[in-house]
């Protein structure tokens, strides 16, 4: 079972991700400061960390440049406020693997979880429906007939299947893939989903990869309008 260690100082928040976390399966250890975090996070092994940014006594930004000096290499997802925009950007340019931003979905925060635990755990193979994506191999079919795909494509193609069934924006493409802010990348970022796009489309089996308008792309079943 998972371990997550949940650093928030809001109670109500922090009893609610546990709450929820042990629903979905995994096990939970709590904080609500930023000394209790660290110490948890150094002195108990944990698979991922949750961590909001504004805590008593340590920031979340002390904590994670902190464990990263330490040579700590657990997943961490921040949790930002919506105008924190320098905060998150610090966040992943000091080690953060992922963020949201307050209010989110709990639904968003599981899959955020699946993946950064598959990331650390990853299976030799991807498969969605009738698309299979060989990690090892680097080689992709669909229904049984190969998919030719550069070395590119293969990231974007791999990236969008590990986040099935979730909104993955330009900026999340940009960041992973490109390893570039998103704003010198969207026409770029456009062509090779595109490319992708039009490689696994056949006339005679179902649309897997879908454009959001004005957010990104989506893998797996296109939301509801």
């Amino acid at each position: 079972m998972p371990r997550v260690l949940i650093v928030e100082d809001e109670r109500k928040i922090l009893n609610s991700l546990a709450r929820g976390l042990q629903a979905a399966g995994y096990e939970t250890v709590t904080a609500a400061t930023g000394p209790e975090g660290y110490r948890i996070a150094l002195a108990e092994p944990v698979d991922c960390i949750i961590l909001d940014l504004m805590l008593p006594g340590r920031s979340g930004l002390e904590i994670l440049a902190d464990l990263r000096r330490a040579g700590n290499a657990v997943p961490v997802i921040i949790l930002t406020a919506r105008d924190a925009v320098n905060d998150r950007v610090t966040g992943l340019d000091i080690g953060a693997d992922d963020y949201l931003v307050k209010p989110f979905a709990f639904a968003e925060l599981l899959a955020r979880l699946r993946v950064m635990l598959r990331r650390e755990h990853p299976e030799p193979v991807l498969r969605v429906h009738d698309l299979e994506l060989n990690l090892v191999e680097r080689r992709a079919h669909r229904a049984g007939v190969d998919i030719p795909l550069t070395q590119r494509e293969f990231d974007v193609l791999a990236y969008l299947m590990r986040h099935l069934n979730v909104i993955v924006t330009r900026d999340m493409l940009g960041r992973e893939i490109w390893k570039e802010p998103e704003h010198a990348l969207t026409n770029v970022i456009d062509v090779y989903v595109n490319r992708v796009r039009r490689k696994l489309e056949r006339h005679d089996l179902r649309p897997l990869l879908h454009t959001i308008r004005g957010v990104g792309y989506i893998l797996g079943e296109e939301p509801c309008a």
